[in-house]
This record gives structure tokens, sequence and C-alpha cells, in this order.
């Protein structure tokens, strides 16, 4: 699921600032962009997302503007010199009449420094991890959002999925007493009165009727849309159950497909009836991979 949230936090000497991005990712996948001097709070806040997050690519962008007295200076006057200097020189060089722009010069980094500030106080660590706990709370009211949208249409993909599986159940019935005629055909021309002892006639019959039997499989995809259900309506993290489950619902489509060959009209019905299923799952799996 996407989101973004910003949070800006004043503390004692300065202001931290906490951006997140996420978008849609099958784990979690965390990109850190801090000041150097706020890598030791790394692990910190990398534990704190991982309690809040568990699936999404994010974009992590924190930052500390440190408070400088007025009496402080903070500008790299060597640095200063050498970058007006290498302006001159490539003006001269490539023949432009130009001349530098102190904005620009003053964004270089490291131009602006700030005296004994390569560590930080240990209890910045406190409202630091307090401002990233405020982000995730913005981060995943917008996720959630999402997800409840996403939620309402595989809702919808599921009771699709359902009135498929009653239409197919209707046709079954039907379907077994036609391929049971066919198969009595088909065994009268191969034996061309040829004999048979009728109870292994029968035994081979039963069982090429029941290998094309798809109760089974229906019962199963109505039992694992009713798990799906549940899911929706369940708290915490559903993505991974929820992978496994329709995983489980396209293998039961794809048995379905796999019996109905033979069965003349009745089986074109249903290989059609599943092949509708099977898009709705294939549509709710791809879903799936950006719930949480």
């Amino acid at each position: 699921m996407t989101g973004f949230a910003r949070v800006r936090k004043a503390v004692s000497d300065g202001e931290i600032i906490v951006s997140i991005k996420g978008v849609n990712h099958r784990g979690l996948d965390m990109h850190f962009h801090l000041n150097p001097e706020l890598d030791p709070f790394e692990s910190a806040i990398r534990n704190a997302i991982k309690a809040k997050v568990a699936r999404g690519h994010l974009q992590i962008h924190v930052l500390f503007n440190r408070n400088v007295p007025a009496d402080v200076s903070t500008l790299n006057r060597p640095l200063l010199r050498a970058y007006l200097e290498a302006f001159r020189e490539a003006a001269a060089e490539f023949g432009k009449d130009l001349k530098p722009d102190l904005n620009a010069a003053l964004r270089v980094p490291g131009m602006l420094q700030i005296p004994d500030s390569t560590e930080l106080d240990a209890a910045l660590e406190g409202p630091l991890l307090e401002a990233v706990g405020e982000a995730l709370e913005s981060l995943n009211r917008f996720r959630e959002r999402e997800g409840a949208a996403m939620c309402g249409e595989m809702r919808e993909r599921s009771t699709s999925l359902v009135g498929l599986v009653a239409q197919m159940e209707k046709i079954r019935s039907r379907a077994t007493q036609a391929f049971q005629k066919k198969l009595k055909e088909r065994l009268h021309e191969l034996l061309r009165g040829a004999a048979l002892e009728p109870q292994r006639l029968a035994q081979e019959a039963a069982l090429l009727a029941e290998r094309s039997d798809i109760s089974e499989e229906l019962v199963r995809l109505k039992t694992h849309a009713a798990q799906l259900d549940k899911l929706f309506n369940a708290d915490g993290e559903i993505g991974k159950r929820l992978d496994f489950l329709l995983q489980e619902m396209n293998r039961e489509a794809n048995t379905i497909l796999s019996k109905t060959g033979g069965l003349g009209d009745l089986g074109l019905t249903i290989t059609d009836l599943a092949l509708s299923a099977k898009a709705e799952i294939d549509k709710m799996r791809e879903q799936s991979l950006n719930l949480e």
C-alpha cells in the first residue's frame, strides 16, 4: 500500500524532520536517508518501523536542523575560497563572462558547518523516535484507507467467485450423467463384444467417473471463500495469509479445468466458468501483494 507522512518536532537545540514514503512491495524494504550525525540512531529507527509496518518499500528521510547561536560562524572559508577560485578558472577557460552566485555556493555540502557537531547527544533518541512514531501513525492511517478500498474490491470479487461456483454446482450433476453415458458408449465401442467381467467394468467406470468429479474442488473453493471473508474482518497483518489462501484457491481452479475435458458442451460451460473463477482469483492475488 502507498502512503506519505511528514512530521516536524521541535527540540531544545533544533528541529527534527521525519518524512516517510511507502509504495507497494512483497516484503519490508527500507531505505534510509539520514544526516551523517544521525547514523547512530538508524538501528533504533529501523526497529520502530518494523514494529508498525510489515510490508512495503519505504523511503525514510530524517533531518536534524540544529539551532546555531548568532555569534557562531559556520562558514567554511577554505572551501568557499576553493569554490570561487574554481569558478573563476572555469569561466576564464571557457570564455564566459560570469560571476559566482553566493547563494549557490552556500548550498554546497559542507560550506556551512556547525563547530563540534559531529556527535549528537544520546538524549535526542527519545524525541527522534517520538517523531518517527508520529510519522508512522500518519502513514498507516493513509495506508489503512487504501487497504479498506482494496478489501472492498476483493470482497466483490470473492462474491463473484462464489456465484461462479454455484453455477458450476448446478451443472455438475448433469455433467456427471453425461460423462457416464459417454463412457459406456466409448467402452462398448472399444470392446466390440469382447468379454469383460461386469465387476471390473463397473470399477473402471467408477474410477473414471470419480476422476472427472469436481464436487470436492467446488466445496473447497466455497470454504476458502468463507475464510477470505474472515480474513477481511480480522485485525492485524493478513497479507501473507491471504496470499497463501489465494494460491490454494488457484490450485482448486486449475484442478477443475483439468477434469472438465471430454464432457461435451456441459464440460465447455464448466470450463468457461472455471476460467472466470480463475481470473477473479488471479486479480485478488495481484491485489493481495499490496495488502498488509
